[in-house]
């Protein structure tokens, strides 16, 4: 790709960018949210067409011009992105093929045959799904891995992996990697982009720094160091990447639950969380280590009054009914969903509008939203949090995976809640925006505020948790503190 230039309404997202893959490697494109990386590779991808863009794209050493993604697709280039789109009343196997159903030019689909080409390319691809399944009853991790199948369906030359490991598990992730490596072997070019320095180092034969929509370093794997390519895409060294806290845990139990039960939504006498207890002190972090479908989504989401359940939970030593979120809120219980996308943000909303979601009454007067308090407060959540918008009236959409986070937490936080369950809370954002979510993580911790974590990166798991639960299969199978915490006894428990 050279010279990409690339301006949305007074934003410029790419400036001259020349980005140069080798045939047959891993080229991992780095940066931090809003750097320009997905910008660049929707323009590879055909989603900004020929003509929306100022520069000129090159595969195989042949000028090309994309009109469509369909174009893009249909000229050799896959792209995995990073927000799942899935259709989810139609199988697996429709899935993957959506668009490609026929073979050769066919009008008419047969589907004894659409399983069969199903199950053979997952098969290749060592992904164990029945082509049969319907996709709504999938989970985030299997449905990236039905996506990740899909863009693999026409045999790409070149292949965009965007963040496509963010819901996927150890294992998965692994078997990903051996994929990758095995189609590099055979030819594949791939595109990596992830904010996970471990994966970069395991998968990548060359890398590509963005930042502020300029290519900023370039680094061969011998020249790999975490420190200065960290620097270079932040613009700045980070000291102390995971913050140790400076405060002391109370003795106070804050959050009690005992014998918590959710029932399966799809299966009968069969449950997802089985007889789960625990407690959680003033200013603890307590971390729930697990793999996808262990049920620590399930159990943080019970909790909050999102999902049916049964047991008993006390706060502060008086027990609770939490029946809906509303419930869960006016207890001093606040949540942090997993996916911001699906169920964290109203994208047709300001910034201000998103803020305050959560307890409007604060900014009202006799029942009318008083717009300059809402306004007040969101400005001080947008210093607070140091969230890089033009002002609080900016669209969510228009600003970067980081920043969006950010303003979920800004949701979550406003109603003061004295034990805030994270799920996932660094998904999909860069180191920068890392750092500043572990720094507020532990100033909530100095506040009293007790916090449940959940997360898939175990080194970020294991350097910011006081305390560790581990579940598998909906039960807690293991419970240790931090001075007896290792990645060995986490993976060993979760797996069982």
């Amino acid at each position: 790709m050279q010279s990409i230039s690339k301006s949305f309404p007074g934003v410029r997202a790419l400036s001259q960018v020349s980005f140069r893959v080798e045939h047959s490697h891993i080229h991992a494109l780095i940066g931090e949210n809003g750097a320009g990386k997905s910008t660049l590779m929707k323009i590879l991808d055909g989603v900004y067409p020929a003509g929306n863009f100022e520069g000129q794209i090159l595969l195989d050493g042949k000028p090309v011009m994309f009109r469509s993604p369909f174009d893009a697709r249909r000229q050799g280039i896959g792209y995995v992105p990073q927000e799942i789109s899935v259709l989810e009343k139609l199988t697996v196997a429709e899935n993957i093929f959506v668009g490609l159903w026929t073979e050769k030019g066919g009008t008419v689909v047969g589907f004894k045959r659409l399983f069969a080409r199903a199950k053979e390319l997952l098969d290749s691809i060592r992904v164990q799904l029945d082509p049969h399944r319907t996709v709504a009853t999938l989970n985030a991790s299997q449905r990236q891995l039905v996506m990740i199948a899909r863009a693999l369906a026409t045999k790409p030359s070149v292949l965009i992996l965007d963040e496509a490991t963010a819901c996927l598990t150890l294992d998965e992730t692994k078997n990903l990697f051996g994929v990758v490596r095995h189609l590099r072997d055979q030819g594949l070019t791939t595109i990596f982009i992830t904010h996970k320095m471990n994966e970069l180092f395991e998968i990548a034969d060359r890398a590509t720094v963005l930042r502020d929509g300029a290519v900023v370093a370039e680094f061969d794997r011998s020249e790999f160091d975490q420190h200065t390519i960290v620097a270079a895409m932040v613009g700045r060294k980070i000291e102390n990447f995971y913050p140790t806290r400076d405060s002391a845990i109370g003795d106070e139990e804050v959050l009690r639950v005992e014998n918590l039960t959710v029932p399966h939504p799809h299966l009968a006498r069969r449950n997802v969380v089985d007889g789960v207890s625990f407690a959680v002190r003033r200013g603890e972090i307590l971390g729930f280590g697990g793999l996808v479908g262990s049920g620590r989504s399930e159990t943080v989401n019970a909790l909050y009054g999102r999902v049916e359940h049964t047991g008993r939970v006390y706060v502060e030593g008086r027990e609770v009914r939490v029946a809906t979120p509303q419930d869960a809120k006016a207890h001093g219980l606040g949540l942090l969903t997993e996916d911001r996308k699906l169920d964290g943000l109203l994208f047709n909303f300001a910034i201000r509008e998103n803020m305050t979601l959560h307890d409007l009454p604060e900014v009202s007067h006799l029942r009318v939203l008083d717009r300059s308090r809402e306004t007040e407060v969101a400005d001080r959540y947008l210093k607070r949090l140091s969230i890089r918008a033009p002002s609080v009236e900016t669209m969510v959409g228009n600003l970067s995976g980081g920043n969006q986070q950010k303003v979920v937490l800004a949701k979550v936080l406003f109603p003061k809640p004295r034990v805030l369950f994270l799920d996932e809370p660094t998904k999909g954002v860069d180191v920068g925006a890392k750092n500043e979510i572990y720094k507020l993580m532990m100033e909530l911790a100095g506040q009293g505020i007790a916090l449940v974590v959940i997360s898939s990166d175990l080194p970020e798991l294991l350097a910011l948790c006081d305390r560790f639960i581990v579940l598998a299969r909906g039960r807690v199978v293991d419970e240790f503190s931090k001075a007896e915490a290792s990645d060995q006894r986490l993976m060993l428990a979760a797996t069982g």
